[in-house]
């Protein structure tokens, strides 16, 4: 109890501080020396780890027993509004050593509460996952057909940028809510599903453990379920910082351009594969480029970076996977990208070396062709700004799922001398359609001249030197108005 307080207050502020002192204590200092032993961080220790100061919401929450029930310190979600980096943002961290994290009915209302202060204040909402989804006694007490925090948390899409991290077991309704973000980042040895090994094997007679069922490797390499995998808290909250600030500082004082020759990046031989990567660090200010989902649908690259300044979204092909044919994986990966960056705003450059759609029964099979069809229908439908750039090669379908596509609203587009386009490639297109050698001979020589052609026929802006490429896109970042 403060000092200040009058006589009069004193018994009252006793209670009061007594209550709030058992709500902050969360599970108990046995279950917290045993999170700490584990090398885990508590609901709280993640808040003061992510955020410069934070005022709590709801502490009071689960601390009133009415029929005898045991109370619960916060009712499991440490919430309220934190200072990330100077900037407002929501967040809500789930405590396991608190019925395991699980959600109650004060819960439910205490999420319905943040995430509605969010969308109305249009701050950023972050989830930090750690529990057992829909507690199992709320069916002993009446039921409140209130809000449920999901329908407030899917109106969050598009209008705030909004971050999941998984920090250890998420099941059930928890992680549902989890995947309506934007970013969904998971702690190497976490997990994620829609329930837990117990009721798998109850129900299916699957005995499975969590890392098999759902874990952090297996969702951000095999579902695409999870975006990101962070090392550990401290290596998560740098990557939640970095994804921030592109949308809370969109624009910078512009860097230096970098000293490197794109054209010792990217070989002038179309069949010679390279990384991608150092192409979009050398147009990146800084080189600095934050990549999303860099181990899911790896034929694409995706991520955030800088240019003149100003954020902006990639979406670029990798040469060196699949020779940077587009898989369904890779596609499904870029239209949910392409679509989450356009509901908030954020220009998008479409770097393509492709050549074309993946073929052969496995791809049919995937339904790589529905993938591609949702990856054209994202970009087609875009209302942000995109760019485009062509490198080496665009044939068929894949040009058009790239953004190459003339006269398509591109705030800009360009093409490197030497770019070969068309239909397919002649190597084995030709003998596919059976023609003869003379015809075959004429489409190998228009398709080595696509550079030319495309030029003259304004399916690019302008075909460009490949030095001047960075500069030319930084320019064209000036004309977009944030």
């Amino acid at each position: 109890m403060k000092n200040d307080t009058p006589q009069d207050w004193q018994i009252l502020m006793q209670e009061y501080d007594e209550r709030v002192s058992l709500a902050r204590a969360m599970g108990g200092e046995e279950k917290l020396k045993k999170r700490e032993a584990g090398g885990q961080k508590n609901a709280r220790e993640l808040i003061s780890l992510l955020c410069d100061s934070f005022d709590e919401i709801g502490t009071l929450v689960g601390s009133q027993s009415y029929h005898g029930e045991k109370t619960a310190p916060a009712d499991a979600l440490v919430g309220g509004i934190g200072q990330v980096n100077g900037k407002s943002v929501v967040i809500a961290v789930e405590d396991f050593t608190v019925q395991g994290g699980s959600i109650g009915h004060g819960t439910n209302a205490k999420r319905v509460r943040l995430a509605q202060i969010a969308l109305d204040h249009q701050l950023p909402f972050i989830m930090l996952l750690d529990g057992a989804g829909a507690r199992m006694t709320n069916g002993l007490s009446r039921h409140p057909y209130g809000p449920n925090d999901l329908q407030v948390i899917a109106q969050l899409k598009g209008k705030v940028p909004t971050i999941a991290l998984v920090v250890g077991s998420s099941a059930g309704h928890g992680a549902v809510g989890g995947l309506l973000m934007d970013l969904v980042i998971m702690l190497d040895g976490s997990s994620m599903f829609s329930a837990g090994p117990p009721l798998v094997a109850a129900a299916l007679g699957e005995i499975v453990s969590k890392d098999e069922l759902g874990g952090a490797h297996m969702h951000t390499t095999v579902s695409g379920v999870a975006h990101n995998l962070a090392a550990d808290a401290a290596d998560a909250t740098r990557l939640i910082k970095e994804y921030l600030g592109y949308f809370t500082e969109p624009s910078i004082p512009p860097s230096e351009s970098p000293d490197t020759n794109l054209m010792s990046l990217i070989p002038a031989n179309l069949q010679t594969p390279y990384d991608m990567r150092p192409v979009i660090q050398h147009l990146a200010d800084d080189g600095d480029f934050l990549e999303i989902q860099p181990d899911f649908g790896k034929a694409i690259i995706t991520g955030l970076a800088r240019l003149n300044g100003q954020s902006i979204g990639i979406v670029a092909n990798q040469p060196i996977v699949l020779a940077g044919s587009i898989n369904a994986d890779a596609a499904e990966k870029a239209a949910d990208f392409i679509r989450s960056l356009d509901a908030l705003n954020l220009p998008i450059l479409f770097i393509a070396d492709t050549p074309g759609i993946m073929s052969g029964s496995a791809a049919e099979r995937a339904g790589t062709l529905r993938s591609a069809a949702r990856m054209y229908h994202a970009q087609a439908l875009m209302t942000s700004p995109k760019l485009h750039v062509t490198l080496r090669k665009a044939f068929g379908f894949g040009s058009c799922v790239m953004a190459m596509n003339p006269f398509d609203k591109q705030t800009a587009a360009y093409g490197l001398p030497g770019v070969s386009l068309g239909g397919i490639p002649v190597a084995g297109g030709a003998e596919a359609a059976n023609l003869d050698e003379e015809t075959a001979q004429k489409l190998a020589e228009a398709q080595n001249s696509g550079a030319w052609a495309a030029g003259d026929a304004l399916a690019y802006d302008e075909i460009i030197d490949p030095r001047d490429l960075r500069d030319r896109l930084a320019k064209a970042m000036l004309i977009i108005k944030r």
